[in-house]
């Protein structure tokens, strides 16, 4: 098992045959959420941007494929997950019913549902409902004594008391989506990944459920979000991407040039 390293390939895969059982102290996950198919576009927009609805092959199952699908991944990260340890799962109304049933069937005991509140969501394309701006963070733990770095989070909450001080952190987030230096591009300037994940959400989590140098997971790697807050806030961290241009956008962002692929080291593609 290597440490501060991408895994280049299927998440289930790995977790039972490269990572270590009970060795990981917190997973972050922000799975596919079978969302893809209609094409939906908007282009010309003047308050937000171009925008196109996700259409991707990997977040595209059947309700039965996507069920089973879940249960797997989830089995994996019971697996490696150490007996006091935590998972946060982002989702959105579609598949957190899939999440919580899945969870409460292996073993987890949920302890939160946070709400993110997206403060700059794209506005309603169809205005045939409320305007979508939120999506939850699933907390789930695998056993007792998990850890809650309450003090911290207390004093980091951006959320104050009229007399200024400090306030705890509840269960609603609000959180602008990626925007900015923060946004990563691909050349035609779009945003090269349609689902990163804001730094301040994972420096919340991660702050709120580990210690320095104990070791955080993400299976769904992404951009490499959770990789580098992990590595700014002094974790060990592991994650495991499918797709190859989220691998070198998460190495170009972290500094690396090494990929694992079933056991066996490649570099890195330009």
């Amino acid at each position: 098992m290597k440490l501060d390293h991408v895994y280049l390939g299927d998440c289930t895969n790995v977790l039972f045959h490269e990572i270590e059982k009970e060795s990981i102290h917190l997973v972050f996950a922000d799975p596919p959420y079978n969302l893809s198919g209609n094409g939906l576009k908007w282009e010309g927009n003047t308050t937000g941007g171009d925008w196109y609805m996700i259409n991707e092959t990997w977040d595209k199952m059947t309700d039965e494929e996507y069920l089973k699908f879940t249960r797997c991944w989830l089995e994996g990260c019971y697996r490696v997950l150490r007996p006091s340890g935590s998972i946060y799962i982002s989702c959105t109304y579609h598949n957190i019913g899939e999440l919580l049933v899945t969870l409460k069937s292996l073993g987890f005991r949920v302890n939160n549902v946070i709400t993110w509140h997206k403060s700059n969501a794209m506005p309603n394309m169809t205005r045939r409902m409320f305007t979508h701006s939120s999506e939850f963070i699933v907390w789930a733990v695998k056993g007792k004594g998990w850890t809650f770095n309450y003090d911290m989070l207390r004093n980091m909450n951006p959320e104050k008391q009229k007399d200024g001080s400090d306030k705890q952190m509840r269960d609603v987030w609000t959180i602008p989506l990626v925007q900015g230096k923060e946004r990563l591009r691909s050349e035609d300037r779009r945003a090269l990944h349609p689902t990163q994940k804001p730094e301040e959400i994972l420096k919340r989590v991660i702050i709120a459920s580990s210690h320095e140098g104990e070791l955080v997971l993400d299976p769904f790697l992404g951009s490499g979000t959770t990789a580098k807050v992990a590595q700014l806030l002094g974790r060990k961290w592991i994650g495991i991407e499918r797709e190859e241009k989220y691998v070198n956008a998460a190495l170009r962002r972290l500094g690396h040039t090494k990929v694992c692929l079933s056991g066996q080291e490649q570099a890195a593609l330009p």
